[in-house]
């Protein structure tokens, strides 16, 4: 009997040992997932200060740049606009609202360097050998030629001519005496206003919408018309000087 005891009191006692270490393990085991849930939500804490942090850093560096680039474009002036330099060569087409006459559009307007001259310049036309009455030329400063008769000063009626074929402009220009002084002088050129056939002097078609300037004697053409114009003025017999203006 006492063995008996003595063996159920070993059995109970070894049935307590397992309890007690199942329950130490329960224990360990309880603390160990607290402190694993611990260190987990730490590491999820601190993720998210840091994530947090970077979000804040990325959203001030990028208003920081924004910022910076507004600031970069107002302090930006703009280029200074060229001006627009005088323009001392041919003039071309007008608007068609502010040069018209007689109802027509004029392809042409004087330079502010137009003068009347004080020779009396003219051109004696031909008709093959035959000479025809001179135009003068003298008494305006800027003659325009072609076939339409409403805006021409002198009508030129050969089918292969332009309605406005070219105009003959007096220009006050600047020379040198043979004394080295500067002079002014007025002086004859003639501007083809882009006709379709050309405009000819001494036998040599000019560019068109720049200045050819006429001497004594030049022959001037327009298109193809055979009929020649001299251009002379009324003392080319005897005056070699040219026009000056003092």
């Amino acid at each position: 009997m006492s063995k008996r005891l003595r063996s159920e009191k070993e059995e109970y006692s070894r049935s307590d040992e397992r309890r007690e270490r199942r329950k130490d393990e329960d224990q360990r085991r309880d603390r160990y997932d607290k402190r694993e849930r611990r260190d987990r939500d730490r590491k999820h804490e601190r993720y998210d200060r840091e994530e947090r942090r970077h979000r804040y850093d990325r959203n001030d560096k990028y208003e920081k740049r924004v910022t910076e680039v507004k600031n970069e474009k107002s302090d930006e002036k703009p280029p200074p606009k060229e001006r627009e330099k005088p323009n001392f060569g041919l003039s071309g087409k007008l608007a068609e609202d502010t040069n018209l006459f007689n109802g027509v559009v004029v392809k042409y307007n004087e330079p502010p360097e137009a003068r009347i001259p004080k020779r009396n310049w003219r051109l004696y036309p031909f008709k093959g050998e035959e000479a025809l009455p001179f135009i003068p030329v003298h008494k305006q400063s800027a003659f325009m030629l072609g076939r339409d008769r409403k805006v021409v000063d002198i009508p030129i009626d050969h089918p292969s001519c332009s309605k406005q074929h070219a105009v003959i402009q007096f220009r006050l220009v600047t020379y040198y005496r043979e004394d080295g002084e500067e002079g002014k002088r007025v002086r004859p050129y003639i501007i083809d206003l882009e006709s379709s056939n050309g405009t000819f002097v001494n036998n040599q078609q000019i560019d068109a919408r720049r200045y050819c300037e006429l001497f004594e004697k030049d022959v001037i053409k327009f298109g193809y018309s055979t009929r020649e114009y001299v251009f002379l003025h009324e003392e080319s017999k005897d005056d070699e000087e040219d026009d000056d203006v003092k």
